[in-house]
């Protein structure tokens, strides 16, 4: 009996491990691929087509930051008569919708106590402006806080005439150098943009929508509808998309500059939120997302399963490092209670590789000073509180309720350009 439950722990405990080192082995080559250089595609026979764009940000108090975003809208090189900037005023109480009108936005007013959150408030916005007078090629989704790069909408159109539906831009950070936190943010965008974004767009797979800074045909929308409503719309609206057959594109120089939290607590709050809304999302998504793969064969939809999946990679190798560790110092009590557990030398030297990928990545963006070296100190702490995070956000998973991260910085594009 006692060897049969032995051999029980002891295979369960392989496959785990092994389970974790295929899908591993699945993102360092998707890594690798994506540094492999792809010819841009070019339109240069082709007379320049301007789409009109519907710009939409959903504010909740935010009168201390949306005129800046709303400013950097304005100096967009594109012309001004073909695009829009709507701010949801969404559930205010402060002096948002003042703020934004002196500005210059066109301001919706929505009071909803029931259905609170960002994915409402667009659901609420798109069914409106579809029915306005003027009508839009396009819509692009900004976050309050948010200031944006001159170039924007040209980038976004160019995307557009190139084919692409859904195009997600690349997230930067407006504030990397406030803390430690800030900076630890700054760090973990900069490497998304690098290797999950960018090489996915490289291999032709789907890139994820990141809540802001994204653009999107209003075809689309019309077609399979927004109804993404959950704590992370975003990466809700992304499933949806690759189940209808459709990808997210990327736009590297198409730059949003991005808020970034200042303290522990409230990145503690945030992260836990996104998980929250991971978890809800691989409950809903993840059987279908496996169903598609499998049955047709498409690898895209295995990608975002994956992805789904990572909380609980995230969690087993964690636990698989601690217990590679147990089992060197106790071999004896480590092979009952946990079975085989491979080397701590293998598990040490993924974690090495990983610490050391990300700086290479940062330098090879041109992201690298005194700042960022010191940032990568403490970064290897930040990972580390994502385990409870994830915990958390797991447990609390079924609680709906939307927790607003209030923004201070206000920092114009001007200052951010020079």
């Amino acid at each position: 009996m006692e060897i049969a439950i032995h051999l029980v722990i002891f295979s369960f405990s392989y496959f785990v491990q092994f389970f974790l080192f295929l899908i591993g082995a699945y993102y360092m080559i998707i890594m690798i691929s994506g540094w492999i250089p792809f010819p841009e595609k070019k339109n240069t026979n082709k007379p320049v087509l301007y789409h009109r764009f519907a710009i939409v940000i959903p504010a909740h108090n935010e009168d201390k930051v949306i005129k800046s975003m709303i400013m950097s809208l304005k100096r967009q090189q594109y012309p001004a008569s073909m695009f829009d900037i709507f701010v949801i005023c969404d559930n205010c109480t402060d002096n948002t919708e003042y703020e934004a009108e002196r500005a210059g936005a066109c301001v919706l007013v929505r009071c909803n106590d029931k259905e609170r959150g960002k994915g409402y408030a667009l659901d609420w916005a798109f069914a409106r402006i579809f029915t306005l007078e003027s009508q839009y090629d396009a819509i692009c989704v900004f976050d309050a806080d948010n200031v944006v790069s001159s170039n924007y909408l040209n980038e976004m159109n160019q995307m557009l005439n190139q084919g692409h539906q859904i195009i997600q831009g690349y997230i930067d950070s407006k504030n990397p150098f406030d803390s430690w936190i800030s900076l630890s943010y700054s760090i973990a965008f900069w490497l998304s943009n690098r290797t999950f974004q960018q090489t996915r767009y490289n291999l032709g797979l789907s890139c994820g929508l990141c809540g802001t800074g994204f653009c999107v045909k209003t075809d689309i929308i019309r077609e399979i509808g927004w109804g993404a409503t959950c704590l992370t719309e975003d990466l809700e609206f992304t499933m949806k998309l690759v189940l209808n057959n459709k990808k997210v594109a990327f736009c590297k120089k198409a730059i949003v500059y991005d808020e970034k939290p200042l303290t522990f607590m409230q990145s503690w709050r945030q992260r836990k939120r996104w998980m929250q809304g991971h978890t809800d999302c691989a409950r809903r998504y993840l059987p279908k997302l496996f169903k598609k793969s499998f049955m047709e064969a498409n690898l895209t939809a295995l990608d975002c399963a994956i992805y789904l999946f990572q909380p609980i990679r995230f969690i087993c190798f964690g636990l698989a490092t601690l217990f590679s560790w147990f089992g060197q110092a106790f071999p004896m009590i480590s092979l009952y209670i946990i079975g085989y557990s491979f080397p701590p030398e293998v598990w040490s030297l993924i974690v090495l590789f990983q610490l050391l990928f990300g700086p290479l990545v940062v330098l090879f963006e041109k992201k690298w000073n005194i700042k960022v070296l010191i940032g990568f100190i403490v970064y290897p702490f930040y990972c580390f509180t994502w385990l409870p995070v994830t915990l958390a956000g797991i447990k609390d998973a079924q609680q709906k309720e939307w927790d607003h991260t209030c923004h201070t910085r206000d920092i114009r594009i001007e200052e951010i350009e020079r």
